[in-house]
């Protein structure tokens, strides 16, 4: 009984935390540094932070629809050098900070690092491009490339492809759509995503079973 008051008590107090962060993101789209956090937020998010920089690459994109490449460009980049820290985290340093990414950061669990791991043994730079593109958490991706000693330039070219994909995807949607296009992002975009990453990986699988 006490263990599971104890769960009920951190899970509303890890989402406060994680609404607080939401909130402060969005904040940064009403600065004259907006592109600047952009580039901050996606490029941790590769790495640790749990808030995807979709949340501000929106409203930087609605603000400034004729600027909607840079902003994408920005943020692609960041993200794909966040994922070299995350690789160099997981090569390096691992077994030193494993308890604190278990403990503090959402999502990333023991559980979840080892199936990461399973997948990666299978499916290899696909794995890395599916988590750069779709939903799944990017991070725990780019850590578990490093600590098995996965090739850093194949983790930099497919998080290139995914990360731009993604990004570029989303800004241009805005472009287009105007503001209706958040809520259809909202209800539609993850979905999207992942349908174009599986007729991705089955594209890549006839052309294997064709060679």
């Amino acid at each position: 009984m006490e263990a599971s008051a104890s769960t009920e008590k951190s899970a509303p107090k890890k989402a406060n935390i994680l609404r607080r962060m939401y909130d402060w993101t969005i904040s940064w789209a009403d600065t004259p540094y907006g592109l600047w956090a952009l580039a901050a937020l996606s490029f941790m998010e590769s790495s640790f932070f749990p808030i995807p920089p979709d949340v501000l690459l929106i409203p930087l994109v609605f603000g400034a629809p004729k600027k909607w490449w840079k902003i994408a460009l920005a943020c692609t980049v960041a993200s794909v050098c966040g994922a070299v820290l995350g690789w160099y985290i997981g090569h390096a340093a691992w077994d030193a900070l494993k308890g604190f990414f278990f403990d503090y950061i959402p999502g990333f669990t023991p559980e979840r690092f080892d199936s990461v791991k399973e997948i990666y043994a299978q499916w290899g730079i696909i794995a890395v491009l599916g988590s750069a593109l779709t939903p799944i958490p990017y991070k725990i991706f780019t850590i578990a490339s490093g600590a098995l000693d996965y090739s850093l330039i194949s983790l930099v070219l497919a998080s290139f492809a995914g990360r731009g994909a993604r990004f570029f995807l989303v800004a241009l949607i805005i472009y287009f759509v105007g503001p209706k296009a958040k809520e259809w992002i909202d209800k539609y975009f993850n979905l999207l995503a992942a349908a174009f990453f599986v007729l991705l990986v089955g594209g890549f699988l006839l052309v294997k079973l064709c060679i």
